[in-house]
């Protein structure tokens, strides 16, 4: 494998990043009360799944492009 194919390879990684944006982009699809978890609307507990989510994902595309 030549060194540009490798940072192609690298590079399709870094698309995981659009994940946690795009999920939490439109808030009309998670706007909700229900589900509840431990008494926190659905809103709430969605976003901050998604905080914990986005960390674990960008160091593990950071462990991956190394």
């Amino acid at each position: 494998m030549d060194d540009s194919s490798k940072r192609k390879a690298k590079r399709r990684w870094l698309w995981l990043l659009l994940v946690p944006y795009i999920v939490t982009l439109f808030p009309q699809l998670y706007s909700s009360y229900e589900p509840t978890l431990w008494g926190f609307p659905f809103f709430y507990w969605y976003q901050f799944l998604w905080v914990i989510l986005s960390a674990l994902l960008t160091w593990f595309v950071y462990v991956i492009t190394k």
